[in-house]
């Protein structure tokens, strides 16, 4: 198949780790023999001026491909913008939306993001969200076929490997930080289990505040390239993601892949796929079951077995190949937008 990607998330060299998890799917489909194009942008800069503008660009980027380059089907990445772009820009070509959990939380926001919601969906072919939790929540007037697949996990890149020597629990969390991350919670948790350390990676608007009121033994590297993550992971004994509501956890999957215990929020996607014997599911509202949740995670082998297991049933092979029928399907069946 020719495949048009459009998608606001993407790599940049400003930009390395956003949306990673997109163009590793899309590379993980080239692999299995599919053209890829794409008409995506690399920067997650936002405003009442910036945003509009972006998605002009972005729209303007599709419509350039789907002259050029005849796709037989565009694969989507988020409900709203690039769901409706997707149908604006190649009236004649069935489109596939993959729900990653903004977008879906976007749709109660207002009665605006809720109508541009179900405009994007009402012409898709397919939906593919990346858990259980985000297809419960899809509007309820969307009448279109939804499966859940998750992005999928780079095994060869995040791979087991021993414990390096040295005292610990050594903590570790990945992500953005802000309000949803939770990571205050986090770190009230690490200062109440009184050992080892924590080491956090990633930016965000709370970043100086948490600087300024961390506990002993937590260290910032800010943003760190993909290919030392995984290094950063195999040096970890536990990662932990106790955020507000996550709809999968990428960082999760990927701690797993490299035999990592973690430590998990209950609400969203975890529960789906982290158990005793591979992590701990926290309240995140509570800084007690937090820290429980870190001592329960270190007493956990490391390498686990257990997680690697979890990891490899969900492979980005694996994943590719269920997207790929999601794609193939909608091609066969041509359920295209009006013109």
């Amino acid at each position: 198949m020719r495949i048009l990607l459009i998608s606001a998330m993407y790599p940049s060299s400003p930009h390395p780790a956003y949306g990673v998890f997109v163009a590793n799917m899309a590379g993980a489909l080239r692999a299995r023999g599919h053209v890829v194009d794409e008409a995506v942008l690399g920067d997650p800069a936002s405003g009442r001026l910036t945003t509009p503008r972006k998605y002009l660009r972005l729209l303007r980027s599709a419509r350039a491909a789907c002259a050029s380059q005849r796709p037989d089907v565009i694969h989507a990445q988020l409900i709203f913008p690039p769901g409706l772009l997707a149908r604006l820009a190649c009236r004649d070509v069935p489109y596939v939306i993959t729900a990653h959990g903004a977008d879906v939380a976007n749709a109660r926001r207002s009665a605006l993001l809720s109508r541009m919601t179900s405009i994007s969906l009402a012409r898709a072919a397919a939906v593919i969200c990346v858990s259980r939790y985000l297809a419960d929540r899809l509007p309820e007037a969307a009448d279109v076929p939804v499966e859940v697949i998750d992005c999928g996990v780079d095994t060869t890149v995040f791979t087991p490997a021993e414990r390096p020597p040295g005292d610990g629990p050594r903590f570790l969390f990945v992500g953005h930080l802000n309000e949803r991350k939770n990571v205050g919670r986090l770190l009230a948790a690490f200062d109440a289990v009184g050992h080892g350390t924590l080491t956090v990676i990633g930016r965000g608007p709370l970043e100086d505040e948490l600087r300024a009121g961390a506990p002993a033994g937590v260290r910032f590297l800010g943003i760190v390239p993909p290919q030392r993550l995984g290094e950063e992971m195999r040096n970890a004994d536990v990662v932990c993601q106790p955020s507000l509501v996550e709809p999968l956890g990428q960082a999760l999957m990927e701690a797993l892949a490299t035999g990592r215990p973690v430590v998990a929020t209950r609400v969203g996607g975890p529960p789906e796929y982290v158990t005793e014997q591979c992590g701990a599911l926290v309240d995140p509202l509570d800084v007690e079951s937090i820290a429980a949740g870190m001592r329960a995670a270190a007493a956990l082998p490391v390498p686990c077995a257990a997680a690697v297991e979890v990891a490899r049933r969900h492979d980005l092979a694996l994943q590719a190949a269920r997207v790929e029928a999601v794609l193939r399907r909608a091609v066969e069946t041509g359920r295209r937008s009006p013109r």
